[in-house]
């Protein structure tokens, strides 16, 4: 039996179908397997292919995931770019509203994939819209 070469047009024709069909093997997830799409959204850790975690935070930028919620995952991780912990903040008068912010956020999946991929603390500031406050916070600790 032949083995195709490794840049076959089978290959090709492969990874073209993967990635048009990323975005609905993340629906079916969500729907068919919601508790493993969940675990899949709170682990920051492990690495997925690529093509699939963009299309994982494509979905959560669209609304997608309710049960997702940000400041349980997103928001820990966040604190820690700017040197605080979410203990000493969570006495903080703002910080309701804060935890409003983060789980009302437009750009939620950006974030997921920001943290996943251990983003610095400007490329954070340009996209949190809590960064000001995160940044002030830090300030006075």
């Amino acid at each position: 039996m032949n083995q195709a070469p490794r840049n076959s047009w089978w290959n090709r024709l492969c990874e073209g179908s993967y990635r048009a069909s990323t975005r609905r093997l993340v629906r079916e997830i969500e729907a068919e397997s919601p508790q493993v799409y969940s675990e899949m959204l709170r682990d920051l850790e492990t690495p997925l292919e690529p093509a699939f975690e963009r299309e994982m935070a494509r979905h959560l930028d669209r609304g997608g995931f309710r049960a997702f919620v940000p400041t349980e995952t997103l928001m820990p991780v966040m604190l820690q770019r700017f040197g605080l912990d979410q203990a000493s903040v969570a006495g903080h008068a703002s910080y309701p509203s804060l935890r409003g912010n983060c789980n009302a956020c437009p750009v939620a999946g950006h974030c997921w994939g920001a943290m996943r991929r251990d983003a610095g603390i400007d490329e954070c500031r340009a996209f949190c819209p809590n960064a000001a406050a995160f940044k002030r916070l830090a300030e006075t600790a």
